[in-house]
């Protein structure tokens, strides 16, 4: 078994572990000698990229396929919150991010000539335990570029140009027929993500109903375009009856706008720059406002929809495929990016030999997320069509720091806890400092691909020098704050941000997951009671 990876075997068959039709066991056997990668990726969209480093990063055999010929180019979603840049900070495509965006502007309320400033999202300064209190506006072309750019850096490339036409699977072995330029070919995968959208090919091959509304009487015309006479200091937005408001959105480091222009139920949209521009006008009354380049254009439909399952034998589904969201609040790139946030390390721990029940609990902790996000976003844009001023607001709903698995199949209710945090809850960040002096953070100390393991005090420090972990799967990371450290690294927390953020009063060792929340919480029987919860999640 390797150290740091996972064994080239098949994991233990689950009950989920069925064909997907009655052809699929005949159509398996047909293929001599094929080779077998462990995951294909459908989809390189937000989700399917960010779950595809994290396989990749996890030394797996991943491919990554896209039925469109090229990268997305449109601005669509657009604000990434506190938590997914925490995520995207441990997946190494931080930095990029942050160049390409900006905070957001305060927006500006049109009330014939008059501009009424509105403070939409407050500004937080970072804390030790949250170092990225913001939402950040950035169009969602250049948070794909920067995924992409990670996921090469790693070695691998999208296939562009690529499409899903058929997906069947046998109990170790799923084939996707991908059909492109150069003709057909059947790859054959241990697991397959379908992360292909909100008209998922994947979850319809599943047969995986998709339960929600569409209203096609309520659409939007999203135009990104050069514009001149418009104030970029100002996310503009012009009220009209019945909710049917054009907004403007400067997007960051270019002299671009993102356009949403709320159509009436029987309106035909404008398709032709001067046509888009009269309907501007019209509205606005301010004939100053002129666009230039139309650099991209889409009709949104609000669906509001929620896959009944997240998967079926050995394939899942993430982002857009398991839930689709109205734009309000910016929730749906963010949700799907920690979609495969989380089960990434879980299909590396089942492949290394964990227990394939560890690949339920993805359904088991995320789909109760997503159904909660829906009921957010749902309730904002009906309050935006109300024209209420609360629906405008952003808060730490939003921001997705608060999520939690507790009570949930890794995170039971009847564990211990601290005085401010829960099994399941995220593990926030601190300062801490080493022992040469310098400091440093902890999201610095736990990044990467293992678990963490954290003592706080010399009783829980004895105790995690003797933990076991298995050699196979993810690694352990042994940190140890307050004590000396026989193995691992020890740390101080002179500023007590670690105690504060994480409520401790007394010896604790805590067992972090690699998507950073908290796997198990001792304040007690340290030793027993941490390896029988990293029992269900390691080989």
């Amino acid at each position: 078994m390797w150290a740091h990876g996972p064994v080239r075997t098949p994991a233990p068959r689950r009950r989920s572990d069925r064909p997907v039709r009655g052809r699929t066991r005949r159509k398996a056997r047909l293929m001599k000698n094929p080779q077998v990668i462990d995951v294909l990726v459908i989809g390189a969209g937000p989700s399917g990229t960010a779950v595809a480093i994290d396989l990749v990063r996890r030394g797996l055999d991943v491919r990554i396929v896209d039925r469109s010929p090229h990268a997305f180019d449109g601005s669509r979603a657009k604000g990434v919150q506190p938590r997914s840049l925490e995520v995207l900070e441990d997946l190494g495509a931080l930095d990029e991010v942050l160049a390409g965006g900006s905070t957001y502007p305060r927006l500006g309320i049109h009330a014939g000539p008059l501009g009424v400033p509105w403070k939409m999202f407050p500004h937080r300064e970072a804390a030790p335990d949250i170092p990225y209190p913001n939402t950040w506006l950035i169009p969602q072309f250049r948070t794909d570029r920067a995924l992409h750019t990670r996921l090469s850096e790693l070695g691998r490339e999208i296939e562009f140009g690529r499409e899903l036409t058929e997906l069947t699977q046998n109990e170790d072995t799923v084939v996707a027929t991908v059909a492109g330029a150069d003709g057909t070919e059947e790859i054959v995968a241990r697991y397959v993500v379908g992360a292909d959208g909100g008209s998922s090919v994947v979850r319809k091959q599943l047969e995986i109903g998709f339960v929600g509304t569409t209203d096609e009487s309520d659409r939007m015309l999203i135009v990104d375009a050069s514009v001149t006479g418009l104030a970029r200091n100002r996310w503009h937005m012009w009220p009209g009856r019945g909710g049917r408001f054009i907004g403007a959105c400067p997007l960051p480091h270019s002299d671009m706008f993102q356009w949403m222009i709320r159509l009436k139920p029987d309106e035909e949209p404008p398709a032709k720059r001067d046509d888009i521009v009269q309907r501007i006008h019209s509205h606005t009354r301010d004939r100053r406002i002129q666009l230039h380049d139309i650099h991209w254009t889409s009709v949104f439909r609000p669906n509001i929809r929620l896959a009944k399952n997240y998967g079926r034998g050995r394939v899942f589904l993430v982002g857009d495929a398991a839930h689709v969201h109205t734009p309000a609040g910016a929730q749906g790139l963010n949700t799907g990016v920690q979609d495969g946030y989380n089960l990434g390390w879980k299909i590396s721990q089942v492949l290394a030999g964990a227990n394939a029940a560890l690949l339920d609990t993805y359904e088991a902790e995320r789909q109760p997320i997503a159904a909660g996000v829906l009921g957010l976003s749902t309730a904002k844009w009906g309050g935006i069509a109300r024209l209420d001023p609360s629906s405008m607001k952003r808060g730490k709903d939003e921001q997705q720091l608060a999520l939690s698995y507790y009570g949930g199949p890794l995170a039971p209710a009847d564990g211990m806890r601290t005085s401010t945090l829960r099994v399941g809850d995220r593990a926030p960040d601190a300062q801490l400092r080493r022992a040469d002096g310098t400091g440093t953070r902890l999201f610095d100390v736990c990044r990467g691909p293992h678990f963490t393991a954290l003592a706080y005090g010399s009783d829980a420090a004895r105790d995690l020098e003797v933990l076991a972990w298995p050699t196979a799967g993810a690694p352990l990371k042994r940190l140890t704050v307050g004590a000396s450290a026989a193995d691992g690294l020890a740390l101080s927390d002179p500023e007590n941000t670690l105690k504060s953020a994480y409520g401790l009063d007394g010896d604790t060792l805590l067992l972090i997951r690699p998507d950073g929340y908290i796997g198990h919480i001792a304040t007690r029987d340290f030793l027993t009671a941490t390896q029988t919860a990293a029992r269900a999640m390691t080989p």
